[in-house]
């Protein structure tokens, strides 16, 4: 149902490094790029995610009680994209583990203070 997520960035070029990180560690790359901008997916593979500076030219915000969910394949992926998250500037909300039964993910903000998890569900 959702194409892709976009968040709003201060520094475009510092989450850049931070989204660089995640999406190779998942198996995918930037898709798009352009003045102030850049989306990070495979086309036609899903969900992508996009980062951007606000249109309206005033500072990024991040929305309160959102949260970007990646899913990953397996336990191991989770706390490699943790690890990679938190090596990248960004700061644990939640180191990975169980959260209920069938649900395994480890929370996570960017550098510009966006929320994320990295999960997997089942098994």
């Amino acid at each position: 149902m959702i194409g892709y997520v976009t968040l709003g960035t201060s520094d475009l070029a510092r989450a850049a490094r931070f989204y660089d990180a995640i999406a190779a560690e998942m198996g995918t790359a930037r898709m798009m790029e352009w003045d102030g901008t850049i989306a990070w997916g495979t086309p036609g593979g899903g969900a992508g995610i996009g980062l951007t500076r606000p249109f309206d030219g005033n500072g990024a915000s991040v929305g309160n009680g959102t949260m970007v969910a990646l899913e990953a394949k397996d336990e191991a992926q989770v706390q490699r994209i943790y690890e990679v998250a938190l090596a990248n500037g960004g700061s644990c909300e939640g180191p990975p583990g169980p959260r209920s039964e069938g649900f395994y993910a480890a929370y996570f903000r960017d550098p510009d203070g966006n929320k994320l998890n990295a999960f997997i569900m089942g098994g």
